[in-house]
């Protein structure tokens, strides 16, 4: 099969290129080639009766699939050069922010127009937060919820259905250069193409390394996050989330001078298990449907770490980490607040008499057998900290999940167009190791859908 454009991963970054290459040039042949289901068929069988935790299914229905590893996540496209990524050093800030207003015109277009759109410009919350040592960073946020994300992605999928070949449940062994563009190998064939875009997110991690190692292309890779998933009682963040929805907050501690954040923010949402490579662990999705609300908002604690020569593997010891919590708690680990400063493990007794219930079924135990000190130390600083400007963070019954781990993927060495030392091949999204949020993959993916059609 031959076609003018073939796409690798059907997440946020490749559904954005599909539809500004069908949009702009409709005559042009283009595949999308994706390892999961369509969106119709992605369901976790974890249902909290008869299955209550992961199972390890061959592919993973919250990671893979039409919509990607931000299909099931609560839909928040954050427009800021601030945090998500480094777009912007490839593409310049006005261009990045652009794309990203760009991408929330489609999104409202197919579905999400009747979602708020919160902002923290002009909030005095960032002088309350300046005055307890805490950052606030600028951005504007469309929050779609996991049930408007849904519906946007279906109606996404339904514009493109008739316009481009969608390969769903193949995986991609490998990719070959040709004299006249490349060859994509999977169960279903051989395909050519002119150009190829790489979309594959951070479930395709281990993937991408090896298509770097065979086409020689050069990466760098140094930087892993890891910390805890906090479940608290809504009405403690109230003030904060009706304002802002999102608010990232850093904190720089005493200690051992750590940026501790906050990350991935559910007002009155659930927290869920996430399965990448075959190893659990937490996150967090939130619905603007008043029906599936909860009465606990969630949110990460992370703590970024950056690795210098001779270790490489940043991934890895991230991946160590997460599989010690696997193996104490059979997948996430729930421990109250005050039973981790006590230094005792939290049991199913001490979870059934806390004030908050927990949304997510976790084997209770103690997260100081997993985190490192350095870590952990700092996550307790940060809990501290936010208990100034909500109080109530610190309390003995709040809910830490964990492991939250955040991998990166490793950078992918690309010119100002997103595109490796191959001519038309190109690297966008989370997979490429620049973006790491939804509206950046998003405009990554536009941007280069761009310079494609720009070439014809």
């Amino acid at each position: 099969m031959r076609y003018d454009v073939m796409i690798i991963g059907a997440g946020p970054g490749g559904i954005f290129s599909a539809y500004e290459l069908a949009e702009k040039h409709p005559e042009l042949k283009i595949a999308v080639f994706e390892t999961g289901h369509t969106l119709e068929k992605r369901k976790c069988p974890i249902d909290g009766k008869k299955i209550k935790s992961c199972i390890n299914c061959p592919t993973c229905a919250i990671m893979n699939g039409f919509g990607g590893a931000g299909a099931f996540s609560d839909g928040k496209y954050n427009i800021t050069n601030d945090f998500g990524g480094t777009l912007y050093e490839y593409i310049g800030r006005d261009k990045a922010i652009e794309l990203m207003e760009y991408v929330d015109d489609i999104n409202c277009k197919y579905g999400g127009a009747s979602t708020k759109m919160y902002s923290t410009a002009g909030t005095s919350f960032k002088k309350i937060c300046m005055q307890n040592k805490l950052t606030l960073l600028d951005a504007s946020v469309r929050h779609l919820g996991t049930d408007i994300n849904y519906i946007v992605l279906g109606n996404l999928y339904n514009e493109l259905k008739d316009k481009v070949d969608f390969y769903f449940d193949t995986p991609v062994d490998r990719i070959d250069k040709l004299e006249d563009g490349y060859c994509v190998r999977c169960a279903k064939g051989l395909f050519e193409g002119k150009y190829c875009i790489i979309s594959v997110g951070r479930s395709g991690s281990k993937w991408m390394e090896h298509v770097c190692e065979d086409l020689g292309i050069e990466t760098s890779s140094n930087r892993v996050d890891l910390g805890v998933r906090v479940e608290i009682p809504a009405v403690i963040f109230d003030d904060i989330t009706d304002e802002l929805y999102e608010s990232k907050i850093v904190y720089r501690t005493e200690k051992f001078e750590d940026n501790v954040r906050t990350f991935c923010m559910n007002p009155h949402g659930i927290v869920v298990n996430e399965n990448t490579n075959g190893i659990v662990t937490v996150n967090g999705h939130s619905f603007e449907d008043e029906s599936r609300k909860t009465d606990n908002t969630n949110f990460a604690l992370l703590v970024s770490k950056h690795f210098s020569l001779p270790f490489k593997d940043s991934n890895g010891y991230g991946e160590s980490i997460a599989r010690l919590s696997n193996m104490l708690g059979g997948g996430v680990i729930v421990q109250r607040f005050g039973d981790l400063e006590r230094g005792r493990r939290s049991t199913e007794k001490r979870i059934l008499e806390c004030t908050v219930q927990p949304t997510l079924a976790a084997t209770p135990g103690d997260l100081s057998l997993v985190l490192p000190k350095r870590i952990l130390d700092g996550i307790i600083e940060m809990i501290y900290a936010l208990d100034k400007i909500a109080p109530g963070v610190a309390n003995d019954d709040t809910l830490l999940y964990g492991v939250e781990v955040k991998f990166y993927n490793m950078e992918v060495k690309l010119d100002e167009n997103l595109m490796t030392k191959h001519e038309g091949l190109y690297v966008i999204g989370d997979g490429s190791g620049v973006t790491h949020s939804l509206s950046h993959a998003s405009a990554s993916g536009v941007y280069v859908a761009q310079h494609i059609a720009a070439s014809l």
